[in-house]
């Protein structure tokens, strides 16, 4: 985020207070989110445990849900547009998401099931089984889309020429949204791919088709396709 501000020549201190906002936004929403998506009879009945996140248990989309509502808190504060915000915020996320993942893979979480492929690893914290590094397929998965963003993202701010420019600036705010509706779509594809090959974490899920991860990736994945969609059209105005 650093980086992209100093490429707009923006003021690099106002991140200071946005990574206040995001830190509370993904631990609160990802905390929430595990409670209420993947476990929520335990912690309707027990809601002091909500608290307890030391046990463990954060869950990825709520975080999402999370950072977006301290985002749009933070842009209404301090006067910014939030889809603007949003776009830049998508980039560093995904490279975020390949570290979170990466973590994942070391603390033995987000178990894959069990699998004969020769690159399957037995984590011996848990049992002794050979399973697919789910952690790892999306860790690199999430590097690349942040290649691809960062790769859209300077092809999308070089330097216009004089005759480019007014039209540049006309269509700036029409095209609000394209980086995160990309981001939005590539994530929740390669999120919904790879959960097939997860060990179900959800407690009432164990007989669903999809798991509870792929359902709460559609909302996502619509409203990427909204956004690029609204994006492609307000610039070809």
């Amino acid at each position: 985020m650093k980086w992209i501000y100093q490429q707009e020549k923006l003021n690099i201190e106002a991140l200071d207070t946005l990574l206040v906002y995001a830190v509370f936004g993904i631990i609160i929403g990802a905390r929430l989110g595990h409670c209420l998506f993947y476990d929520p009879e335990y912690y309707l009945n027990n809601p002091i445990k909500i608290l307890a996140i030391w046990e463990g248990g954060l869950a990825s989309h709520g975080g999402g849900l999370g950072v977006i509502i301290a985002t749009a808190l933070y842009a209404k504060k301090h006067q910014v547009n939030l889809l603007w915000l949003l776009d830049r915020l998508a980039i560093a996320t995904a490279l975020f998401g390949f570290f979170v993942r990466a973590a994942n893979f070391v603390n033995s979480e987000i178990l894959g099931v069990p699998s004969q492929v020769s690159w399957a690893i037995v984590f011996q914290r848990i049992d002794n089984i050979p399973r697919h590094p789910v952690q790892l397929y999306e860790a690199f998965s999430y590097l690349l889309i942040f290649v691809v963003l960062i790769a859209i993202y300077k092809a999308s701010n070089k330097t216009p020429s004089r005759k480019e420019k007014k039209s540049t600036q006309d269509n700036v705010v029409e095209t609000h949204g394209r980086y995160l509706g990309t981001f939005l779509i590539l994530v929740f594809t390669a999120r919904f791919i790879i959960e097939f090959f997860k060990e179900k974490q959800a407690v009432y899920a164990a007989d669903f088709a999809i798991s509870t991860g792929q359902m709460l990736s559609l909302p996502f994945f619509i409203v990427g396709i909204v956004l690029v969609v609204r994006a492609m059209r307000s610039n070809n105005v």
